[in-house]
């Protein structure tokens, strides 16, 4: 089977989706301290969103960027979004490594102090991604 670069759009929503899904489960079993099951979903964040950027530069490489096709009022909501997330898919970049690099040195006070931002940052970027993939694949496609 041969996924063509037309079909990445999907892959990279579907992976944002996991990664959204894995933070949820593990933020919730470090609340009822469960911490191998925290780190393991956590691992598993990572691992997905590592994938994410692989497949996401790849496709920005070799398609450039979407257009969305809504209009009206649709519009300013929809590029309000895609600007936060943008902004905060910058700023995630280094906060999941320093918040990693913490945890592996056991120094999980500030592994916590650090994970407070990083956390809901990674959340709102997983599914703002989600969110504009939808309003620009699925609900309002540009038909150039």
């Amino acid at each position: 089977m041969k996924i063509d670069v037309s079909d990445l759009p999907h892959v990279i929503a579907s992976l944002n989706g996991l990664s959204v899904i894995l933070l949820g489960f593990g933020y919730a079993f470090i609340r009822q301290g469960q911490w191998q099951r925290h780190r393991a979903c956590m691992v598993g964040a990572l691992c997905v969103s590592a994938v994410f950027l692989l497949v996401y530069l790849y496709y920005k490489a070799n398609s450039g960027f979407a257009k969305f096709g809504g209009t009206g009022w649709i519009r300013p909501v929809y590029f309000s979004i895609l600007i936060a997330h943008i902004i905060g898919a910058i700023v995630i970049v280094p906060l999941v490594p320093i918040t990693v690099f913490h945890a592996l040195r056991k120094t999980f006070d500030k592994h916590r102090r650090i994970a407070r931002w990083t956390w809901p940052l990674w959340m709102y970027v997983g599914i703002s991604g989600v969110t504009v993939y939808t309003m620009a694949v699925h609900l309002f496609p540009y038909h150039g």
